[in-house]
């Protein structure tokens, strides 16, 4: 089966997030759909994310969770994907990963510190769930409620990340950074120094970048 554009983006972030070592084996999952779709592409149960193929997706209905049928079994964690893209409508992609440092800092009550302006511009703000069964609707309902609010990356207690994006692209930089993020505050821990966080000021900027020009207000005749 040839790959559309969204499976063949799928593909390309698997190998990559393995490549750098942000999940091993047949652990994460991935989904992602086109901009505002009411279904979404989600990896198979099992599945070796740097060894899929178009046929290792599953497409399902984001509302009613219904799999269409003559697809393969979906991943354990669909209820996390789903849940996430009913309350984030600006959502495209969501990338599931164990990333071992940050998994780690978490679990320390170790806060991951955005050291670099990359860290700061893609993450914006790393949150963190306590640990629930993985799969379930709690777990899919606490990361959603992490989310809600425009936050893109949640750790979710003992287990992994949920990354956001509103492509595939943007979720695997920012995943990509999260662990860089986590590395940086370790090696400072480390070191036994405070960890150094990048000044407040510039996402200020960045922020009143995006949000563009301030109206000026017409003095009334």
């Amino acid at each position: 089966m040839t790959a559309d554009p969204v499976r063949a983006e799928l593909i390309s972030c698997g190998a990559a997030v393995v490549a750098a070592g942000l999940v091993r084996g047949s652990g994460g999952n991935l989904s992602a759909r086109a901009p505002g779709g009411a279904t979404c592409w989600v990896t198979a149960t099992g599945t070796w994310l740097d060894r899929l193929t178009p046929d290792d997706f599953t497409l399902v209905d984001i509302d009613s969770g219904e799999v269409l049928a003559g697809h393969p079994r979906p991943t354990s964690e669909l209820r996390l994907h789903l849940a996430s893209y009913r309350v984030r409508p600006d959502v495209n992609a969501v990338v599931h990963l164990h990333p071992q440092l940050s998994v780690l800092l978490d679990a320390m009550g170790e806060p991951i510190r955005l050291v670099s302006i990359d860290h700061a511009y893609y993450l914006r703000q790393v949150r963190s769930t306590p640990f629930t069964q993985s799969g379930t609707d709690e777990l899919a309902r606490m990361a959603a409620d992490a989310v809600r609010d425009g936050c893109n990356c949640v750790i979710l207690g003992h287990h992994g990340c949920s990354v956001l994006g509103d492509g595939v692209e943007l979720a695997l930089k920012r995943a990509l950074n999260l662990e860089e993020a986590a590395t940086a505050t370790y090696r400072a821990l480390l070191l036994g120094r405070p960890v150094p966080q990048c000044p407040p000021a510039y996402l200020d900027r960045i922020r009143a970048a995006e949000a563009g020009p301030v109206p000026v207000p017409v003095p009334a005749p």
